[in-house]
């Protein structure tokens, strides 16, 4: 019955690392493997790609900044497979250094993306994971960095250990609006778009790690992890690892055995737990 089959999903997954950890997950998964992408015609592009290379990926069309996108993704795994058992958000965006569009900008719209987005698809997809299921938030040593330039105030409300999803959006926000007015170095935050919002997505993973710690499904974990410096049009093919080495660790994570007690709730590069902030 298809209502049983596996099924995983990676947002954003049409190039890149994302294509990647679609391939592999082909490879490793007893199920089916959705790539997801923005435009049809490269999602599509890309799954004819891993077929010639003997896979079978299926495609679904997202937009994790469009609700009504992520909403259709959640009906068709709904009515076609009852449920979801791996979700690897991928999915993001990062300006280039040499992007002339202005530092408010990046900054709204980095973390409308890459937190905000991150955080609808969990919040839409969430309540259709399954008992034993695997979640995987990808972010970026860059927060570790991020969070370190971060004054101590606001280093300790971001690892606070009871911070909640509300407070995390809030002092999200709070960084976006002070871009707004080119004050957020003066109120303890750094100049980086990119690290903020990948921070917004490393104590997101924590959040939703305590709040599956009470979810009455068995075994769901969660962790967020770093692919590492991979070379990507993201980095501008300046990367040391190639796309399959960056897929290693979201897909070792994706593929954790059940009633696994450890990675879970953490941070990962190169599949070790990482001290982050």
């Amino acid at each position: 019955m298809s209502s049983i089959k596996k099924i995983a999903v990676v947002t954003g997954s049409n190039k890149g690392i994302g294509f990647a950890i679609v391939r592999a997950l082909c490879k490793q998964f007893d199920g089916d493997v959705i790539l997801t992408a923005r435009d049809e015609g490269r999602g599509q592009q890309a799954v004819t790609d891993l077929k010639k290379e003997g896979l079978s990926p299926k495609f679904h069309q997202l937009d994790i900044t469009d609700h009504d996108s992520i909403v259709k993704l959640k009906s068709f795994l709904q009515s076609t497979y009852g449920g979801l058992d791996i979700l690897v958000n991928n999915a993001g965006i990062a300006y280039k250094v040499a992007s002339t569009a202005p530092f408010s900008e990046q900054a709204e719209v980095s973390v409308k993306t890459n937190f905000l987005g991150t955080l609808d698809v969990c919040d839409t997809l969430f309540p259709l994971l399954r008992p034993h299921a695997r979640v995987v938030n990808v972010s970026s040593l860059v927060s570790q960095m991020s969070i370190k330039k971060c004054s101590p105030e606001n280093q300790a409300k971001l690892k606070d250990p009871s911070i909640t999803m509300d407070t995390l959006k809030t002092i999200l926000q709070d960084f976006v609006e002070a871009t707004k007015s080119n004050t957020h170095e003066a109120k303890g935050w750094p100049s980086s778009a990119y690290g903020m919002s990948k921070v917004g997505v490393t104590v997101m993973t924590f959040i939703q790690h305590r709040m599956l710690q009470s979810d009455p499904r068995e075994d769901i974990v969660i962790n967020a992890c770093c692919p590492g410096y991979v070379a990507t049009d993201m980095s501008s093919f300046k990367g040391h690892k190639t796309i399959d080495e960056g897929a290693d660790t979201p897909v070792y994570l994706a593929m954790l055995p059940p009633n696994c007690t450890s990675p879970n709730g953490n941070f990962i590069s190169d599949r070790k737990i990482q001290q982050w902030g």
